[in-house]
């Protein structure tokens, strides 16, 4: 009876606070944000951190088999700029409310379609989006209660709720970066201005130095395209480059003699000791 007075008077405040202006005050658990760039995807979290005070929490505070916020105060929230996996399972773009069912082995992490609620009052289980379960693990005390990045990779990350002596990690996989930000280049390169020499060289480049070596021949085609609009230093450095990779080794020298050239003229003119280093090299490898 006591918890729908206290739920009955929130939900009066926040109506209230529509027709009334709101004071900016400080409060206890502080709100934090985070955001971590994983590939093409950024992953948000909005929460605010409550802290530990000598209470017990796990069982305590937080009962266990009860939903919880993953904070305190408004919704948790979590947001995903593109399709992930969370654990494996597929979790669509988009904004969630972010809630957590603490137990002693196995916790419920829970994504839920609604996202500006008070807490946990109102969580209905209808409009989850996905679950998952997550094994707890022991740490050091942390007064704080945080949610944080770790272990960032090329396409995943390890998102970790930490608080008192307990960290609860979740992963976060983006998927096939590589491919669809070739995707991308392809269909940026198809509507390409005419004197654009750039896009086609940095495209040409990132293969390159992703060592993707099963698109060096696609990579040599944009790289061509963007020395046709425009013949740089940088651009020669790369054509050769990737001329080697391919095992083209002549052409490879012609072309890097060429952009050592070109940078020795130029006003002012370009440091080109690590090409002729690469191009002694190559010439002595022949």
């Amino acid at each position: 009876m006591k918890s729908k007075i206290y739920l009955s008077a929130i939900l009066v405040l926040f109506a209230a606070s529509g027709v009334f202006a709101q004071l900016n005050l400080p409060r206890e658990s502080q709100r934090q944000s985070v955001s971590q760039v994983i590939g093409d995807t950024t992953v948000s979290i909005v929460y605010h951190r409550p802290n530990v005070k000598g209470r017990k929490i796990w069982d305590g505070l937080e009962k266990y088999g009860a939903v919880w916020r993953t904070g305190a105060n408004e919704n948790t929230t979590f947001e995903v700029s593109s399709d992930v996996k969370i654990n494996g399972q597929t979790l669509p773009k988009g904004k969630y409310g972010l809630h957590s069912i603490p137990n002693k082995d196995e916790w419920t992490i829970i994504f839920n379609k609604v996202s500006n609620e008070w807490g946990s009052y109102t969580y209905d289980q209808k409009q989850d989006a996905l679950r998952v379960t997550v094994k707890p693990v022991t740490s050091d005390m942390q007064e704080t209660m945080s949610l944080e990045f770790e272990n960032v990779r090329a396409n995943a990350a390890d998102v970790v709720i930490a608080w008192e002596r307990i960290k609860v990690p979740f992963t976060v996989d983006v998927g096939d970066v590589m491919g669809r930000t070739l995707a991308d280049i392809r269909q940026q390169l198809t509507t390409l201005k005419a004197d654009d020499f750039r896009t086609p060289a940095q495209a040409a480049s990132w293969v390159l130095n992703s060592k993707m070596n099963l698109n060096y021949d696609e990579a040599l085609k944009w790289i061509e395209m963007s020395i046709k609009t425009r013949e740089t230093v940088g651009s020669l450095n790369t054509k050769a480059r990737l001329l080697a990779e391919l095992n083209r080794k002549d052409e490879a020298i012609t072309t890097l003699e060429k952009a050592i050239a070109m940078g020795k003229a130029a006003t002012p003119a370009v440091d080109t000791a690590n090409m002729e280093k690469m191009l002694n090299e190559w010439k002595g490898s022949k």
